[in-house]
């Protein structure tokens, strides 16, 4: 005994509408909560930076002293060059100098 009817079988109908009305919605406000989500993130950022602030200061500082004791050690020093000693020259013998044998 098989009974037809007319219409045909739609298992999927409320089921389809209850996930098209899901997406719907997921497309609508996706945009505002994906904004409220990155302004949390925005705020959440400068929590984040003041630590990284407070290390470049450290190593600005550091360097700066570094440079300046470098400075201040390189002042002390001399420059490089020949040193005159004073050495005595060789005079060319001449006639009249020379010892007579």
């Amino acid at each position: 005994m098989t009974t037809s009817s007319s219409r045909p079988s739609r298992p999927w109908g409320p089921l389809g509408a209850g996930a098209a009305a899901i997406a719907a919605c997921a497309v609508c406000c996706a945009g505002p909560i994906l904004a409220v989500l990155g302004g949390v993130g925005v705020a959440s950022a400068g929590a984040l930076w003041m630590p990284v602030l407070t290390v470049l200061a450290v190593a600005a500082m550091a360097a700066f002293f570094v440079v300046r004791r470098r400075r201040r050690a390189a002042a002390c020093r001399t420059a490089p060059a020949p040193a005159d000693l004073g050495m005595p020259t060789i005079r060319p013998t001449s006639q009249d100098s020379t010892p007579s044998r």
